[in-house]
């Protein structure tokens, strides 16, 4: 048999292999794979199990989780996803606050989303569970235990923060911002982020606590506003208050101005929309 040689600069023949659509050149093999068949290694028992922490594997678990996220929350009310730390006693008055907040967006119809934990997470579902509302958690994997606390009528627990993450702005109209910690500032500014950056469409900020939140606001108009990071009509992106009453109304009024295709973006002063008070 006469061996032709391949052309001046022509490329010798490398090893091929195929992973299912892909093509494999060059390189050793995986011996575990050789002479096997996709199907034969999915119904063989055995093997090793590394494939399930492999970066294409988790593309499908990122994907089965917007699944069920999606699937679960889909038929929801109008709601309000409500912030706050993990880490407030019951009887502080940042918990009561998360108390009355959540039984008044109960009252005025709202689903309550929270992250499902305790402290002020807790305080919200537990204000809309009491006053006969729809109270949401949505958990996250973390590497000591949390279980969605007792006030929780639906809840899902997640892996991935951005998935969580979507579902806190998909299914809500406005974000409720009580005190917190780093979790609740990276939620508060990714609010603000999606609402500058018009991602969001008449999706009210609120900042419930004066005297906790007024470090903050003095620094982001003392610093990025003179800076000129940000713009002075981003100070109008969010609202601080301690009174539940304008609260709702900024939610209320932001729902009342919203329309098919309308690009408002965020609001701070309510409109001219009647809000009855809240009792308790």
């Amino acid at each position: 048999m006469t061996t032709i040689p391949p052309p001046d600069g022509a490329r010798n023949p490398r090893p091929t292999r195929h992973r299912g659509p892909v093509m494999l050149r060059g390189g050793e093999p995986d011996a575990l794979t050789v002479g096997t068949t996709t199907d034969q290694r999915l119904l063989d028992r055995r093997g090793p199990t590394d494939w399930v922490h492999t970066d294409p594997w988790r593309v499908l678990r990122i994907q089965s989780e917007f699944v069920e996220g999606f699937g679960l929350l889909a038929e929801l009310p109008r709601a309000v996803s409500v912030f706050g730390s993990a880490r407030t006693k019951p009887g502080h008055p940042h918990y009561e606050a998360g108390v009355r907040i959540g039984a008044a967006l109960a009252r005025a119809g709202y689903a309550v989303i929270t992250g499902g934990g305790p402290g002020a997470m807790e305080a919200a579902n537990r204000g809309a569970s009491e006053a006969g509302g729809l109270s949401v958690g949505l958990g996250i994997e973390l590497p000591f235990e949390q279980e969605l606390n007792e006030w929780v009528d639906v809840g899902i627990s997640f892996r991935y923060f951005f998935v969580r993450k979507t579902m806190f702005v998909k299914y809500a109209q406005a974000f409720v911002i009580l005190p917190g910690g780093f979790g609740t500032l990276d939620e508060l500014f990714e609010a603000l982020t999606l609402v500058q950056t018009r991602k969001v469409t008449r999706f009210p900020v609120v900042l419930v606590g004066t005297e906790y939140w007024s470090g903050l606001v003095d620094w982001i108009r003392g610093s990025l506003l003179e800076s000129g990071t940000i713009s002075a009509g981003d100070l109008d992106l969010f609202t601080v208050t301690d009174d539940v009453d304008e609260v709702l109304a900024h939610i209320r009024a932001a729902e009342a101005a919203g329309a098919p295709g309308d690009n408002g973006g965020g609001m701070r002063a309510p409109l001219n929309v009647p809000v009855e008070p809240v009792e308790g």
